[in-house]
């Protein structure tokens, strides 16, 4: 399993429409086969800070997920919605096993 967390800050007057693209590209990317979970979290506290949580099979489905067109179309739509550039951190399962 390969993880990825993305931590995005996003512009207060774009965070519905972030919201609505991010959903969109959450429910295409859940039914792609090398993809074990795919979350999307806002911070209780402010409300323009969302996390990603991309969870895959193996590495080569990220790779996979990033040539999808739902995944373009996301790409480009948030582009210039984010307050600063997105960071990504890759994870290792610990607990529980895989």
């Amino acid at each position: 399993m390969f993880i990825a967390m993305i931590n995005v800050h996003v512009k207060t007057d774009s965070i519905d429409a972030f919201t609505k693209v991010s959903l969109e590209n959450a429910r295409n990317s859940i039914n792609e086969p090398g993809v074990a979970r795919f979350d999307v979290y806002q911070q209780q506290d402010d409300p323009s800070r969302f996390i990603l949580c991309e969870i895959y099979k193996s590495e080569q489905d990220v790779e996979k997920h990033r040539s999808t067109a739902h995944y373009a179309r996301w790409r480009d739509s948030v582009a210039n919605m984010m307050a600063e550039p997105r960071q990504r951190t890759t994870y290792n399962f610990v607990f529980p096993a895989e």
